[in-house]
């Protein structure tokens, strides 16, 4: 499938402007994935800041470079989510404990008020909130070294 004509850019703000091939100019156009976590690569949408589409782009390869690399700043300052690659400590297996982690990130801790914050998007990825609502991914629970599941399997 072709897009449609369109051009991005950045207006004096740093917001995003769409034009389409209509000619109207929209400001504080932002990307939304439709699975940021399943298949990121895939399925994204501009909208407006009012959340009406503007344009549906079924793989992001497909736009050309410079669009491509403003809808990727745009989505790498909105979406924060380090991937969890070891369990170095948890304080105690009763909640609110402080977790201690590697991330593709680096290294860093944080605490997990409850259970309940620990959703499982599929049998094994994880989707972990922590007490200031940044959200942490474990994409797969079996790449995980033996200790690290061990502490993990103790909250599920």
């Amino acid at each position: 499938m072709t897009l449609p004509v369109f051009q991005l850019r950045r207006n004096a703000f740093g917001r995003l402007v769409f034009q389409g091939a209509d000619g109207v100019a929209h400001e504080g156009v932002l990307p939304v994935r439709a699975f940021p976590i399943s298949e990121a690569d895939r399925g994204l949408s501009l909208v407006t800041s009012e959340g009406r589409e503007l344009l549906w782009i079924e793989r992001l390869a497909e736009v050309p470079a410079a669009d491509r690399a403003l809808i990727e700043e745009e989505l790498a300052g909105r979406e924060f989510m380090p991937e969890i690659r070891k369990l170095a400590s948890v304080s105690t297996f009763a909640t609110p404990s402080v977790w201690k982690v590697e991330t593709d990130r680096g290294a860093t801790s944080f605490t997990l008020r409850g259970e309940e914050d620990i959703r499982r998007l599929s049998p094994q990825t994880l989707l972990i909130a922590d007490s200031h609502g940044i959200f942490y991914l474990v994409r797969d629970i079996l790449s995980l070294d033996k200790h690290s599941r061990k502490l993990l399997d103790r909250f599920l």
